[in-house]
């Protein structure tokens, strides 16, 4: 290769990591910016922990995630397998106040919109879901109904969100990297 195509070549990957750099989100709300379509209204962790607020609360994530760790009461629905069909058994009442949580609040946008699809009037995401409710030393659940320090973080990238407990995927990539 001549000196020339070198050049151009180490060119195409600096413009390219200076891309990548440029869409990595620097805050929460840059975060949801990207992946949220605001379709459906946050709450806050601040107002759903207000002895006022009386919602039902639904897991969106998987069910080793829940086991993990959940707020409490939460009923799981899941993400992946999530079936309308069961909630709508389970929650009959479509104007009941129905909070979805996630880890950060993306996935859960995608079940609440489910929700408000199949008529429910009164859904709103959870704003950072369970990490930000962690993240201000609110209490979570394990499988047990105990409290718990320990937060599924989803997967390594997502774990950076979490600045508050113990970041349970990393130590199971952690452990599964030694036992390799």
């Amino acid at each position: 290769m001549k000196k020339s195509s070198y050049i151009l070549l180490l060119f195409l990957i600096a413009t390219q990591f200076s891309l990548a750099q440029e869409k990595e989100p620097k805050s929460l709300s840059d975060l949801l910016e990207m992946y949220n379509e605001r379709s459906v209204p946050y709450i806050s962790v601040q107002e759903l922990a207000m002895p006022k607020t009386d919602a039902i609360l639904l897991d969106a994530r998987e069910m080793k995630e829940y086991n993990v760790s959940h707020l409490k009461n939460a009923i799981y629905v899941g993400y992946d397998d999530f079936q309308i069909d069961s909630v709508q058994k389970k929650l009959p009442n479509k104007d009941s106040q129905i909070v979805v949580y996630c880890s950060l609040g993306i996935r859960s946008e995608d079940v609440a919109e489910k929700l408000k699809k199949a008529g429910y009037t009164n859904v709103f995401n959870l704003y950072g879901g369970i990490f930000e409710w962690k993240n201000n030393n609110f209490i979570i659940y394990d499988s047990e109904e105990k409290e718990t320090e320990n937060i599924h973080t989803f997967n390594a990238a997502w774990s950076k969100w979490l600045t508050n407990g113990i970041k349970s995927y990393e130590k199971e990539e952690k452990k599964n990297k030694n036992n390799r």
